[in-house]
């Protein structure tokens, strides 16, 4: 267990933004097409981490044109350039599942 775990903290990213449920977050992914490279936001909110060390990944919910659209991203992941915590959010549960079930403003109304 100790090689996997000595593989694994190599791995894992130095530069992690603590962001916890509940908070409104912009995620820069890096897409590759072809042969350019850019940077692609996704703005949303945190409903729910899950994992742990190297596993770990969060999901990221957003209305757009008036559509929910989810996320999920890999904490470590190498394609996540950075993320940024635009609002602090408190929330009183671990997954903001709840939210699915709402529409227009009420869907992304979290406390402050």
């Amino acid at each position: 267990m100790n090689i996997i775990d000595t593989i694994e903290k190599e791995q894992l990213k130095s530069d992690k933004v603590p962001f916890k449920v509940g908070d409104g977050v912009r995620v820069h992914t890096r897409v590759v097409e072809g042969d350019k490279e850019r940077v692609q936001i996704f703005a949303g909110i945190v409903i729910g981490r899950k994992g742990r060390g190297l596993n770990e990944t969060f999901t990221v919910r957003r209305i757009s044109y008036g559509e929910g659209v989810e996320r999920v991203f890999p904490v470590n992941s190498p394609r996540i350039a950075k993320v940024e915590v635009e609002k602090a959010g408190r929330a009183r549960r671990a997954k903001l599942n709840y939210l699915r079930g709402r529409k227009g403003k009420e869907a992304t109304a979290i406390r402050e």
